[in-house]
């Protein structure tokens, strides 16, 4: 994306997390399945997986997903920058409506359960105009993306639980 359109642009932060029964291991391989993402995805995005670099996600992995925003269909490639199993890894946004996303995945072993962390930093295109989508429509938007994600998880895995934590913010 030409660096002028990255001018006066903020980076935002969205912060989830949720508490799941289950042990590390089991938890950290639903989320390392690229498929069950379109489980946790909400339809109205019409998300699908088109390719994957390798065979199995790991760091350097490629993924190119189809989505929807406000009906237009696009493309979205994201790079795996960080892979440590059963802990965390990383996706980052080569080809996205964004000039910055960044969506860190953590996992943390609890007493009976694992904690489960998303962290995504974010930025707009075309600077003031960019903000002002933000506040009327981007931020809510994410807001329900991962709304939705936390019930999915919940019905797949019974006696989940949110743990409340800042939204998106600058």
């Amino acid at each position: 994306m030409h660096p002028r359109w990255a001018l006066g642009a903020p980076t935002y932060r969205l912060q989830r997390a949720q508490w799941v029964p289950g042990a590390l291991n089991d938890v950290f391989a639903f989320f390392e399945d690229p498929r069950n993402l379109e489980r946790i995805t909400p339809s109205w995005l019409n998300f699908s997986i088109r390719s994957m670099s390798t065979p199995r996600i790991m760091q350097g992995t490629r993924i190119t997903y189809r989505v929807a925003w406000m009906a237009v269909p696009m493309r979205w490639v994201t790079l795996i920058e960080a892979w440590e199993p059963a802990r965390r890894f990383v996706d980052t946004a080569l080809v996205s409506p964004y000039i910055l996303w960044r969506h860190e995945h953590t996992f943390r072993p609890e007493e009976s359960g694992v904690t489960i962390g998303d962290e995504v930093e974010y930025r707009l295109p075309f600077g003031p105009v960019g903000s002002l989508m933000h506040a009327l429509v981007v931020r809510r938007q994410l807001e329900a993306i991962f709304d939705f994600r936390a019930r999915a998880v919940a019905e797949i895995m019974p006696g989940s639980r949110v743990i409340p934590v800042a939204s998106a913010s600058r």
